[in-house]
């Protein structure tokens, strides 16, 4: 029995000190994120509700970029998006402050990394609004599952829209300190397509053990394929802050469908301009990042609808 016992300590142990000398890099990586607004604690289920997103990125060659090109990763993703008004039990469509809306989708990105730490990403995603958004069942499942209140009011959603909506981000460098613990970053975003379209500007802040913005977490470029440039720090550990400034020009879940006559019984116009804050933690070592936010977000609804909040959880996992 003792000699079982020691076995059984010794390859434990074995397998731990493995995965502690693990630093080679990985060229893949796949992971999920969710977005609640329960995650604050506040009691509240409004506005966007619930997001669930599961990705998949791949670093291609890195022998095979020109010399001002550090880093080039390929991604898909596939999610839905969940948006209420103050409830998800509302049946008075008087008192519908928000429209009950949903976002299914799968999409395609590629990202460029640069030397000098600025990078470039461009997505496509393909999607629907409405009822085969299957946001109303997404909501009910959730809440039998865990034991929420009945959903009551989708009823009014708005009405069905295939959509396709392009993207393009864009972040560059501004300073960092000469101990490498904190630095700063221009952010820029520009969307355009028959669901959501509008852009914004922001300052990303670190703080903590922090990698190069092309071997980081916080830009999802912490996989390689033949890197010839080492990351500042074996693991990550830093706090971030990203405030932004967005404008928007159309949302088609408050709006309703862009090309569609019959939007829905309820619909509003959205406030151009928006203001947005986000404050988080990241964790990330070998083949695993955690990463947790808190989101805030000014009134982007022309209805008496409220400022929303809400939190953000991901975890991702890098292999071969």
């Amino acid at each position: 029995m003792k000699s079982k016992i020691f076995l059984a300590l010794y390859f434990a142990s074995a397998f731990f000190f493995t995965l502690k000398a693990q630093t080679k890099n990985f060229k893949n990586e796949f992971g999920f994120k969710t977005d609640n607004d329960s995650y604050l604690g506040l009691g509240q289920d409004r506005y966007y509700t619930n997001g669930l997103f599961l990705h998949l990125r791949h670093a291609v060659d890195q022998t095979r970029l020109n010399s001002k090109v550090n880093k080039r990763i390929w991604g898909v993703e596939v999610g839905q998006q969940i948006y209420n008004p103050y409830s998800g039990s509302v049946e008075d469509i008087s008192k519908v402050d928000r429209p009950f809306a949903g976002y299914l989708f799968a999409g395609i990105n590629l990202s460029w990394f640069y030397n000098k730490e600025n990078s470039l990403k461009i997505s496509a995603q393909v999607g629907t609004i409405g009822p085969s958004s299957l946001a109303e069942d997404g909501q009910v499942l959730l809440h039998k599952t865990i034991g929420f209140y009945q959903i009551k009011g989708w009823k009014s959603q708005v009405s069905d829209e295939l959509g396709l909506n392009l993207a393009a981000e864009y972040n560059y460098l501004l300073q960092r300190g000469t101990s490498q613990k904190t630095d700063f970053t221009f952010t820029s975003n520009a969307r355009i397509g028959n669901t959501f379209s509008g852009g914004g500007v922001g300052l990303l802040f670190r703080a903590g053990s922090i990698n190069q913005l092309f071997n980081s977490a916080i830009t999802s470029s912490n996989i390689s394929n033949k890197s010839k440039i080492e990351p500042f720090k074996t693991k990550e550990l830093f706090f971030y802050a990203a405030p932004s400034i967005n404008y928007i020009a159309y949302d088609a879940t408050i709006e309703g469908g862009l090309f569609r006559k019959n939007k829905g019984p309820v619909t509003f116009g959205v406030k151009p301009l928006v203001f947005i804050q986000q404050l988080g933690l990241i964790y990330s070592q070998n083949r695993w990042t955690a990463d947790f936010s808190l989101i805030f977000k000014s009134r982007e609804i022309k209805s008496i609808a409220k400022a929303h909040q809400y939190g953000s959880a991901a975890l991702y996992y890098r292999f071969n």
